[in-house]
């Protein structure tokens, strides 16, 4: 089940593994240390699928004032979950969200750089040279 909801309405369990996701993908399989927990998540608008009562993809879309325009990021599909369409569902998801809750406005995305194709393909376009974000290569993308 797909669901997208603002910070104040998600339950404790939602928020945990919410955040248990983005610490096993981005810390742990990616092996980088950084702050996920950055004071965004409390203004941004958590869009997850869960089944049986577990979180399988996850982003979270942010809105412009935290940086120049409304951001989507923290996208990420479950490892035993990839390759099964959730992280194109997700993406549509999150552009629907956005379109909902936002209006039409710019969207931008902190993406690694292998993932430009994948993004490419829902309309962004690469607007920066590559450099390293946590030693990982990364590019910025935006939609318009």
């Amino acid at each position: 089940m797909w669901t997208c909801k603002k910070f104040h309405e998600l339950t404790l369990d939602e928020l945990y593994q919410s955040l248990k996701l983005r610490s096993d993908v981005f810390v742990v399989e990616q092996n980088c240390v950084y702050p996920d927990i950055d004071n965004f998540d409390q203004e941004s608008l958590h869009i997850f699928y869960r089944e049986n009562e577990e979180i399988l993809a996850y982003c979270r879309v942010v809105p412009s004032g935290k940086y120049e325009e409304l951001s989507i990021g923290r996208v990420i599909v479950r490892m035993d979950k990839r390759g099964t369409g959730l992280a194109q569902q997700l993406m549509t998801k999150a552009l629907e969200s956005v379109d909902n809750e936002f209006g039409n406005q710019p969207i931008r995305l902190c993406a690694q750089a292998h993932l430009q194709n994948y993004y490419g393909a829902f309309g962004f376009k690469t607007i920066s040279e590559e450099f390293l974000e946590d030693g990982i290569p990364h590019v910025y993308m935006i939609k318009k």
